[in-house]
């Protein structure tokens, strides 16, 4: 494990302080699980991004067009506007 300093407004320092008061763990466990939770978003994001562009419009065409044209179920009709 590394050690890293992060300076932090003081409002915003102190937010970390309650929140992680109020789930009961330490400040490091919260801007350890905060970094994680955003890295993770980022790396979705990419990951998506390169799987989008493996993707083709012909293919997409093709798989919707076995899609039989039926009314939707009961419940699941768009809402009138």
């Amino acid at each position: 494990m590394s050690a890293l300093t992060v300076r932090l407004p003081n409002s915003v320092h102190q937010k970390v302080r309650e929140l992680a008061e109020r789930e009961e763990i330490s400040v490091n466990q919260f801007i350890a699980s905060a970094v994680s939770e955003k890295m993770a978003s980022v790396l979705t994001i990419d990951y998506l991004k390169a799987e989008s562009a493996k993707g083709n419009r012909s293919d997409f065409d093709y798989f919707l067009s076995m899609v039989p044209n039926n009314a939707p179920l009961a419940g699941d009709e768009l809402p009138s506007l």
